[in-house]
């Protein structure tokens, strides 16, 4: 065990010799003052635990005597009705002469809205006396029934049933009700002789429903009742219990002694609550699942989360404030370091404070940046006018295959005696080739490279005979904006040979400049054969265009585009199979001023 805690020792400390003295310092002074909180806050809140579930047991016990005091009243009001019926007219009347009829019959009226009926029976079943309804159903066997075999096998006690539908006597209106029984034995006096017979009072059971239900056991909690042996007398959810959708501990519950215990029943942990009912040795059982005492916590939790949460960071927030007036000017030339480690050279602000030795090795630092500010600009100087240079070089190249094949057509022509179509074609190669050249700049307006389009469509139709047609449609305040030079020929002539060149039909290719949300926008669209989206999306990481083409592929077009303008511009390709392809140019909306003052004209 020593050995242990040592090895945890020397690594809290290797741990701690890698990190600032701040940190150290902070993270010492937190630690401690955490730990200790959160031993109080563990401690108060098992304590606040345990004393809640006692206030809990106290309120169910509370509850289940409330509900022990109504049953007992209620079994008082049958055990009355049993004395009175007994005591002041069976043991007073001589059946051979008297009419117990009467007597009976004002008992019930008393307590009609407590009975369901009350009866008489002799030792052989027959009604002597009933309210009130006194004809048995031919299959009612009342012998058999238990209430009647305990009040003649155990005479000296009254024996309360558990709740039963009563189906004694023939109710003409086909009622049922469901009755709680309390009979007993009785001596019937006859012409002087005495014999034996069971006193029934059947009591409406929605009394003892009223009893349970209309206690308030919180959210989920509930009160039932059994017989000593945990047959079900009362449930919340009986009828459920009986078509076996749900089940219940009442068995084991039944054996409890009267106390409050803790259970677990199909993997819920409860309190339970248990009171015996005196004179029939029913049980009250109030169930508390613990789920309901601890949602109690629930605000309690969170003001203390809160109070803690709050406690921590003022602790945090006072040793980070102490601990940064002696490592602060290290710590700051520290984060300095590292912000240049991450490779933020153009941003870091290299801290120079503290002492001499600190200010001197910040003051070496920032004039090391500097440094490498100018070796890097110099870098990327050199690289941006090497790649500018190179897309300029590829931008620049005609298709020899596509002179030669211009060459050959207006050779043909003149040699045809065709001279309007050679003169047009001679004249749009000319325009074509000037536009190319444009005194060396890189950057035209849109209204010259809509030109340059024109004069190539020109001739490529003249070429293709006529089997495509072509529509060049521009916003007019568009044309004097700035776009790059030769960025829309690549891609009508992508459109000609990928798209045309294999249609059943006649062609159409349609250029539209417009614009939108500040940008400048330039659609090339064709109805040729199209592609899938994901072979669309794989132009722009192609190099070159396959087959036939220019050359210059849509990547190096996109390439070109952002170098010039950005990551935010660029090529985007849109295309269904049959459907055609629409390819857009998203470029800034300057016009040619504006890029010359930035330099970027050339």
């Amino acid at each position: 065990m020593r050995r242990k805690a040592r090895e945890i020792l020397d690594k809290i400390t290797h741990f701690l010799q890698k990190r600032s003295l701040q940190f150290t310092i902070s993270l010492t002074f937190t630690a401690v003052s955490v730990i200790g909180m959160l031993i109080v806050g563990l401690s108060l809140s098992m304590r606040y635990i345990n004393l809640s579930e006692k206030m809990i047991a106290e309120d169910n016990t509370h509850m289940v005597n409330q509900v022990n005091l109504n049953l007992d009243t209620y079994l008082r009001n049958m055990m009355r009705i049993s004395d009175s019926m007994y005591y002041r007219v069976i043991k007073n009347a001589d059946l051979s002469t008297d009419n117990i009829s009467n007597d009976m019959s004002l008992l019930y009226e008393t307590n009609h809205d407590l009975l369901i009926s009350i009866g008489v029976f002799s030792n052989s079943g027959k009604v002597i006396a009933a309210e009130p309804l006194a004809q048995l159903k031919p299959s009612s066997g009342v012998t058999d029934q238990s209430w009647f075999t305990n009040a003649s096998q155990k005479i000296e006690n009254s024996h309360f049933s558990t709740p039963h539908v009563q189906n004694l006597f023939a109710d003409p209106d086909n009622k049922y009700h469901w009755v709680v029984s309390l009979s007993r034995a009785v001596e019937l006096t006859n012409a002087g002789s005495i014999t034996h017979g069971v006193l029934l009072v059947d009591m409406n059971f929605s009394g003892i429903e009223q009893i349970c239900k209309n206690v308030d056991m919180g959210e989920s909690g509930y009160i039932y009742l059994t017989n000593g042996d945990g047959e079900l007398i009362y449930h919340p959810r009986q009828q459920l219990i009986y078509s076996n959708l749900m089940q219940e501990n009442n068995a084991a519950a039944a054996h409890y002694d009267d106390s409050s215990h803790s259970e677990t029943f199909q993997g819920q942990k409860r309190m339970v609550t248990v009171k015996t009912v005196g004179y029939t040795g029913w049980k009250i059982i109030a169930v508390t699942p613990m789920q309901d005492i601890t949602s109690n916590y629930q605000q309690i939790r969170i003001f203390a989360g809160f109070f803690v949460f709050f406690s921590i960071f003022l602790m945090v927030f006072l040793n980070m404030f102490l601990s940064s007036r002696i490592a602060n000017p290290i710590k700051e030339l520290e984060h300095s370091v590292r912000d240049l480690d991450k490779g933020n050279l153009n941003s870091v602000d290299i801290s120079v404070s503290g002492s001499y030795e600190v200010q001197h090795l910040g003051k070496t630092i920032r004039s090391m940046v500097d440094q490498l500010h100018k070796l890097m600009d110099d870098i990327v100087a050199e690289q941006e006018s090497k790649r500018k240079s190179e897309l300029d070089a590829l931008q620049s190249q005609i298709n020899p295959h596509f002179l030669y094949n211009t060459l050959d057509s207006i050779i043909w022509m003149v040699e045809n005696e065709r001279y309007d179509g050679a003169v047009t074609m001679v004249t749009a190669l000319a325009r074509l080739f000037r536009i190319s050249l444009s005194k060396g700049k890189n950057i035209i307006s849109v209204a010259d490279e809509l030109e340059h389009v024109r004069n190539y469509l020109t001739i490529q139709k003249m070429r293709y005979k006529n089997k495509f047609v072509y529509e060049i449609d521009a916003e007019p305040e568009t044309l004097h904006y700035a776009t790059i030079k030769l960025i829309v020929q690549p891609l009508v002539e992508n459109a000609i040979y990928h798209g045309m060149e294999f249609m059943g039909g006649d062609g159409e290719i349609r250029i539209h400049a417009y614009q939108k949300e500040n940008s400048l926008y330039i659609d090339i669209i064709d109805n040729g054969l199209g592609m899938p989206q994901e072979q669309a999306d794989a132009l722009l990481t192609e190099t070159r265009v396959r087959g036939k083409g220019s050359g210059i592929g849509l990547k190096n077009v996109q390439e070109r585009i952002q170098l010039y303008f950005g990551s935010d511009y660029g090529l985007a390709i849109y295309s269904e199979p049959d459907e055609g392809t629409t390819a857009r140019i998203h470029l800034p909306l300057k016009t040619l001023e504006e890029l010359d003052k930035g330099g970027d004209g050339k």
